[in-house]
């Protein structure tokens, strides 16, 4: 069986800023990545200028809403501002509330958590209420749905066997980002959480695989910068992931090193745009580069002697391999 070493590796600042951050806003990321990268991004949108929970129903006309009604996350359901919000329900469809997107009971209710605008969404009450204090996941066999497609049930993403709910395909980019957010802003107190989507200061890594994969699945839309540049006039902070997408996988698949699973013989690495070698073999091999779509861009002999080959890959993600090794490029 192939043995494979996997390496995601991101170079400088992103790409592309989605959305409008003041210019020098995020100038203490550049250079970084893993918990340096988040660390710096924590000490940018630190502080914010925390609200009143009681005004959040009146933010929401600013934040959340679509063609002058409320955007519900949970529910197909049109409600109108402020005359539609919770009070009693007992049916989807009656009124609507504000959801913490991560349960308000996993920080003890305090604050500034308590009231940032950047995790609470209005959402159905009846459907808020199904969900409760469960973690996000991705259901199996469904025990509830809601008319968007929200879901409760066990899960079935690999990690975490409880029940969980699952947000509808067209929100789950939104919440990944959300959560992205909060295990940023958050992570100097995260470790006093307790949720089933976190662990230590951080996320547990299965919901960051899947979030990642929901992140991916379902891009930052213009509801979501609309709502990024309409919460900052609010708060005074932002959320990096919304105005610069790539800067999730340079905080959150940053590996601290390569994880070797195979003999030792060859080892590779990449960094400032040059693979390195460690070697202990005694006949050469050739190093292959190929594209995202299994063309090959480079090859070259390497030797026993050999300790660096400098690349010129231009922005894309690539695969290298050398013997049994496998190493993932992602070059930005």
């Amino acid at each position: 069986m192939q043995k494979i070493i996997t390496l995601i590796y991101l170079l400088g600042i992103s790409l592309y800023i989605s959305a409008q951050a003041p210019d020098g806003y995020y100038d203490a990321i550049a250079g970084l990545s893993g918990d340096n990268a988040r660390l710096a991004l924590h000490d940018i949108i630190d502080d914010h200028t925390e609200i009143d929970y009681d005004n959040i129903w009146g933010y929401f006309n600013n934040t959340d809403i679509v063609s002058g009604v409320v955007l519900d996350i949970y529910s197909s359901t049109t409600y109108s501002f402020n005359t539609d919000q919770c009070g009693a329900y007992t049916a989807e469809g009656d009124c609507y509330n504000r959801e913490h997107s991560v349960p308000q009971v996993w920080f003890n209710s305090s604050a500034p958590m308590y009231s940032d605008l950047f995790h609470i969404y209005p959402s159905d009450g009846f459907v808020n209420g199904q969900r409760g204090s469960l973690a996000y996941g991705e259901v199996g066999s469904a025990s509830y749905t809601s008319t968007n497609g929200c879901a409760t049930g066990s899960n079935n993403y690999p990690g975490f066997s409880g029940t969980v709910f699952e947000p509808a395909d067209e929100y789950k980019g939104d919440l990944a980002r959300t959560y992205f957010y909060m295990a940023t802003r958050y992570m100097d107190v995260m470790s006093g959480w307790s949720g089933d989507n976190l662990q230590g200061n951080s996320l547990a890594q299965w919901t960051i695989n899947m979030m990642i994969n929901w992140h991916e699945n379902d891009p930052v839309s213009q509801k979501e910068i609309d709502r990024n540049n309409s919460i900052y006039n609010i708060q005074g902070n932002r959320n990096p992931y919304i105005d610069s997408p790539n800067w999730v996988d340079r905080v959150f698949l940053w590996p601290t090193s390569i994880t070797e699973i195979r003999e030792p013989e060859f080892k590779f690495w990449y960094s400032n745009n040059s693979i390195y070698f460690s070697i202990n073999m005694v006949k050469d091999s050739e190093l292959l580069i190929y594209d995202s779509l299994g063309k090959l861009v480079e090859s070259v002999v390497v030797y026993s002697e050999t300790t660096s080959h400098q690349l010129n890959l231009t922005p894309g993600i690539y695969f290298a391999m050398c013997q049994n090794s496998r190493v993932k490029l992602v070059v930005l």
